[in-house]
């Protein structure tokens, strides 16, 4: 018989069992496999209801949206209407990408607010910036510049109860004077207010290890975009778990890059076809990753 004081020290023992053990608690909050739509680019604007219901019944209980703007909102769905149809398949939209138009160049703050107003309804945790036009992005100085208006929008959502984080592909590693794009925005934007959305698949593409990144930056990539690369053609993706990326070591360390959430995406070369790409993603991170 379960007596009240039984309960109490067998609480009590669990509890203490998870405190001497932070990196089973850690990976205990990461069973949360999310998807940035952006994969079924060519589904969503044909019918988002039955698309999303695809996704939850792959298994995917977060996902990250995109295509977002001031005409169009999110093919054609108001963020109250996106919003019902996540809530009716159990979907939490955690982060959003966000094309903040101009800016990042000349400071318009006019995408921006309505981006900010449109993540509080999806009730996104994260705002995050997927792209930087090329001409603007050819310079130690353009790359300054950038750095400044993320740390200008990172207080503008910080204010609306939101964070702001950065999305990358390879071009930001490219070498300008001998420094990178990417060490001037970890250097130049507060890192209290301006996160990162690490690309695993772009980084190594671009030759780079995230192992490294990690520990130079601890703490800072909240999230991660898991996107594997082919075998025998590097330019294109592949399910998770069917490619040249070796995520075992990367999820190890899941805790000193600070990440939180983790996106799959896959933007090519699906086989069969995209969604049952996604449902091979998602059962390989199940049983193998988290």
């Amino acid at each position: 018989m379960t007596t009240r004081r039984n309960f109490i020290i067998n609480t009590s023992l669990a509890a203490a069992a998870v405190l001497a053990a932070p990196s089973l608690a850690f990976t205990m909050n990461k069973k949360e496999i999310g998807l940035q739509l952006y994969t079924l680019r060519d589904e969503l604007p044909k019918d988002v209801k039955s698309t999303l219901e695809k996704v939850a019944k792959a298994g995917y209980t977060i996902v990250e949206t995109y295509g977002f703007s001031i005409k169009d909102q999110f093919w054609g769905l108001s963020p109250k209407e996106l919003k019902k149809i996540l809530d009716d398949n159990n979907l939490k939209a955690l982060s959003g990408h966000y094309n903040l138009g101009s800016f990042l160049y000349d400071g318009n703050t006019a995408e921006l607010i309505a981006a900010i107003e449109a993540a509080k309804v999806l009730k996104n945790e994260f705002l995050t910036i997927p792209w930087v036009d090329e001409h603007f992005r050819k310079s130690i100085e353009n790359y300054k510049i950038i750095a400044a208006r993320l740390n200008e929008a990172a207080k503008m959502c910080k204010k609306a109860g939101l964070k702001l984080a950065y999305h990358n592909h390879d071009f930001e590693f490219q070498k300008h004077d001998g420094v990178t794009g990417y060490e001037i925005l970890l250097k130049e934007t507060d890192k209290d207010l301006v996160y990162f959305e690490l690309d695993l698949y772009w980084v190594a593409r671009s030759g780079n290890d995230s192992l490294k990144l990690f520990k130079e930056n601890p703490g800072r990539f909240k999230m991660w975009h898991v996107k594997d690369m082919d075998k025998v053609n590097q330019a294109l993706n592949t399910e998770i778990g069917s490619g040249l990326i070796d995520f075992k070591p990367l999820f190890k360390e899941a805790k000193q890059s600070g990440m939180l959430h983790f996106f799959v995406e896959q933007e090519n070369n699906y086989v069969p076809n995209s969604f049952e790409s996604i449902k091979t993603s998602c059962d390989f991170i199940s049983k193998n990753l988290i």
